[in-house]
């Protein structure tokens, strides 16, 4: 509505002319002690968070919608409108009501979007809610993404510029999206740009449209130079990532606008480079269950598993290694000589301790350099720096000394200054907001303290100044005291009055006594009545001095949460290798992966006993083919091998018996069936885009997990899909890969490709039921045990005999009449003429005691005997 129409008070219209400027936020408008919103405002916020819709006044005779929330728990409806995408633009009282002339002045203060949140009733402790900022360019048919994403919590600010085609833009855009997992994303709806808005609304993100001019280069470029205060931006090798700084641009205006302040903290900027980490999808985050569940819970995942951190900062640098496993071995191996310097010299314990005491340092620094820090983060942090030398000591204890130790003990030395500033300024216990008092301590400001003494101690005066007049005076019924009407004053009852001082001045005459003031008295009058109220305003300006105070220290404080947090994770780390007995995995530049008596690190807690096993993978054998059973644990051991080699990248001990690891670029997994109704993609489809995906990108140093490739479609359509995916994988790839599939035909390939190796989940049956051993042995499995496992299922058991009589009749019509069969028929004379094992081989077996399937195994092995000879 424009506030011409609005026939309104000049208060409604002072909102009207406010909320014109924020269209499509939320106006939370100040009035008293209420957060106000109206017409369809106050609607949505209604429907959102089930607050009262009511009226007040109206508008060409419709009543004006309002609903409100009380401005002391606004933060819990914040934290629901935030959590449900939207924005809020808070609108503060900044006039004075008492001299205010007409409405009091408002003016939105900060706008409060799910990508720039810095408080802590808003943000998950655990987890960054960056936001991100996208830029396209496109040059014939190259096309550069430039992406720059802030988490406004912490000041880490990050670039990355990426040369992509026509036909991969959209994979290359939603996979580094989804690998960021920001809060919200910027973008620009310029016709000259390829339109994103489709691709990135299938995000679970606000996704936020910004005018083209917002992406201007130029602009951007002297932006991100003056908020790093730099002359330029080649010390942080991004000089030529032209679309990147485009992004950051657009995102430092819009992150300047909503806070309405400088962001002291954004002091730095990373470049990252595409292959700078091991490649995670999101389809391999998803089936490896890194920090959520397949089912979108948050535990049991390797996170939940690890994150023994004692501090928020902790738990969030650990949820970021588990997404970015750097391909650097040298990073992980320095994690891991650590790890043992931690566990030989046994100062996890008092580390442990130690770092319990410690809170949130690096949000709180955050909340420093905006101005939004709370007394008793102030408090917090205080009594964290005076962790820092006991966590200094248990490191100089732990010998042998490594590399990445000494730097954290080096970046834990305590800001003396700093610390030295919280000790005298903050009471012990603050009170949770300033305006409430209490904050300050004592002796800090000589004028607050009298302020204090004024307002605290106003009964002990008058008590001391009635005494000493009465002595001064002679007249023993003499009495000081007050009232809200004439304030303070000396009482005379009439038969004394001769004996009042000159310097009295009468105040107030009543029937049997009179009143005077005396210039003392005045002036504590005038202190006192006002003491309270200006302590208030006196202990407010303080605090905000000793937030100006701090802003010098920011760079410092960063330094200090930062090495708090790697030594948090590694102490983590630490813990866990030793309650659960993971060792140190090897990591080397040969191409191999040897992990002996592996175990799935997240599987091994939910059962009372796990069965370890072996995987060895190497330049001439780069491909298990494996068989067995459903619920044999196919998709458990291949999980496991790829949870190992990712652990071993994060820096982390592993759980086995020993691990070698040569390099690995990427990690790939095509595990589960599921579809996507929304994108109108059929299971199948699903399969085949993962499948794709793999073929296309997967080199021979990357580890690739493929379950049951091809089940999707009819059975020969899948067999020979899986058959020409597995070859590919074999001759032309070369990756290492573990490639599971219930079609036995495919247990073939290692007869032709010697890369290939068979192996299988070993299960044994019983009287028509089956037993899962769950070790993996050479070789293919003798059978899929399909009806067995339907049977623990709860099939009714009409349906399983039936189903076993119909499976029956199936086998023996496709054995008999596949060549295989002919062969075996026909194998008698040819083996009889040439060599005596093969004679004896066939002499021990009996056609007619087989059943079809193990006719055919029979076969495999003949065959398999035939080739070693």
């Amino acid at each position: 509505m424009a506030v011409e129409d609005a026939k309104h008070t000049p208060m409604m219209q002072q909102y009207l002319r406010i909320k014109a400027d924020y269209p499509d936020t939320l106006v939370l408008y100040r009035m008293g002690d209420f957060y106000e919103l109206f017409f369809e405002d106050a609607e949505k916020a209604s429907r959102l968070i089930g607050i009262t819709l009511t009226q007040r006044g109206s508008s060409g005779g419709t009543p004006i919608k309002m609903a409100g929330v009380p401005y002391h728990s606004i933060d819990g409806y914040l934290a629901k409108l935030i959590k449900l995408g939207e924005s809020i633009a808070i609108c503060e009282q900044i006039g004075d009501p008492a001299t205010s002339k007409g409405p009091v002045e408002r003016k939105v203060m900060r706008v409060i979007t799910p990508g720039t949140l810095t408080e802590t009733d808003l943000l998950p402790a655990k987890s960054e809610r960056p936001l991100l900022s996208i830029a396209v360019t496109t040059q014939r048919k190259q096309m550069t993404l430039g992406f720059a994403w802030l988490s406004l919590s912490s000041g880490a600010l990050k670039l990355l510029e990426v040369s992509t085609t026509e036909k991969n833009f959209s994979h290359l855009l939603l996979q580094e999206c989804e690998r960021i997992a920001a809060a919200e994303i910027l973008y620009t709806e310029d016709v000259n740009q390829p339109d994103i808005s489709a691709l990135l609304a299938s995000l679970p993100c606000k996704i936020t449209a910004l005018p083209a001019w917002h992406f201007d280069f130029a602009h951007a470029k002297k932006s991100l130079q003056e908020q790093l205060g730099v002359a330029s931006l080649s010390g942080f090798g991004a000089e030529h990532a032209t679309s990147a700084i485009t992004a950051a641009g657009a995102l430092l205006r819009y992150t300047l606008a909503t806070q309405g302040k400088n962001l002291r903290h954004v002091n730095s900027l990373r470049l990252e480079t595409v292959d700078e980490f091991i490649g995670l999808d999101a389809v391999t985050r998803r089936n490896l269950e890194l920090t959520e569940t397949i089912r979108g819970q948050e535990s049991p995942t390797l996170f939940s598993l690890l994150d023994h951190c004692r501090t928020s900062m902790g738990s969030r640098l650990l949820r970021h290694w588990l997404h970015h496993p750097s391909r650097a071995q040298q990073q992980a191996i320095a994690r891991h000589q650590a790890i043992q310097t931690l566990i030989e010299s046994d100062a996890n314990p008092s580390l442990l301790a130690t770092l319990s005491e410690v809170p949130d340092i690096e949000r709180i620094t955050t909340r420093i350099a905006l101005a939004s820090a709370r007394p008793r983060d102030l408090a917090g942090l205080r009594d964290g720096l005076l962790q820092l030398p006991a966590l200094c000591n248990s490191l100089e204890k732990c010998t042998p000394a490594t590399p990445l130790l000494n730097d954290l003990l080096g970046a834990l030395a305590t800001p003396d200054e700093c610390q030295h500033l919280l000790e005298i300024a903050i009471m012990q216990e603050p009170a949770t907001m300033v305006r409430d008092g209490g904050v300050i301590a004592a002796g800090f400001d000589a004028e607050l303290d009298e302020l204090r003494g004024l307002s605290e101690n106003a009964g002990q005066f008058l008590i001391d100044l009635e005494t000493r007049e009465r002595a001064a005076t002679g007249i023993a019924n003499l009495r000081v005291e007050y009232n809200r009407v004439h304030g303070f004053y000396i009482e005379v009852t009439n038969g004394q009055t001769d004996k009042v001082p000159e310097h009295y001045r009468r105040r107030q005459t009543l029937k049997n006594a009179e009143r005077y003031i005396t210039p003392e008295l005045k002036t504590f009058e005038d202190k006192a009545l006002s003491a309270q109220e200006r302590a208030l305003v006196r202990e407010k300006y303080l605090y905000e001095q000793v937030l100006q105070q701090l802003l010098p220290h920011i760079i410092v404080l960063q330094t200090i949460a930062q090495a708090l947090a790697q030594l948090d994770c590694l102490v983590a780390l630490t813990e866990h290798a030793t309650r659960h007995q993971w060792c140190a995995p090897q990591l080397v530049t040969e191409p191999i992966l040897d992990i002996q008596q592996g175990r799935h690190p997240v599987v091994e807690n939910q059962i009372e006993r796990f069965i370890a096993n072996d995987c060895q993978l190497n330049a001439d054998r780069k491909l298990l083919l494996i068989t067995g059973p459903n619920m044999g644990g196919k998709s458990t051991y291949m999980r496991q091998v790829a949870l190992i080699t990712l652990l071993a990248y994060v820096g982390s001990y592993v759980p086995a018996n020993s691990a070698t690891i040569g390099p690995i670029d990427r990690i790939f997994t095509r595990i589960g069936a599921a579809d996507d109704l929304a994108g109108g993609r059929s299971t199948f489809m699903v399969e085949m885009t993962e499948s794709a995906a793999i073929l296309n990108a997967a080199t021979e140093q990357s580890l690739v997990l493929m379950d049951e490739v091809g089940r999707g479609t009819s059975t020969f359509d899948g067999l020979a899909l899986a058959w020409a995916i597995a070859k590919q994988l074999i001759t032309q790839t070369n990756s290492y890969t573990l490639f599971a599939t219930h079609y036995f035909e495919l247990t073939q390939l290692p007869d032709i490709h010697s890369s290939a190796q068979n192996v299988h989940l070993s299960a044994v049956e019983h009287q028509e039921t089956i037993v899962f051993l769950h070790a993996v042995q050479d070789g293919p499995a003798s059978q899929s045990y399909g009806l067995q496992v339907a049977q623990l299922a709860g099939i009714p058991n009409q349906v399983i005999r039936a189903a076993r009589k119909h499976l029956a009749e199936l086998e023996a019509h496709s054995i008999q009449s596949t060549p295989q069969f002919d062969l075996f028929a026909e194998a008698v004379p040819v083996i009889e003429t040439k060599d005596e094992p093969l004679q004896q081989a066939l002499d021990a077996i009996d056609p007619d005691s087989l059943s079809p399937r193990e006719a055919l195994d029979a076969l495999y092995q003949l065959k398999k005997l035939a080739l070693t000879l």
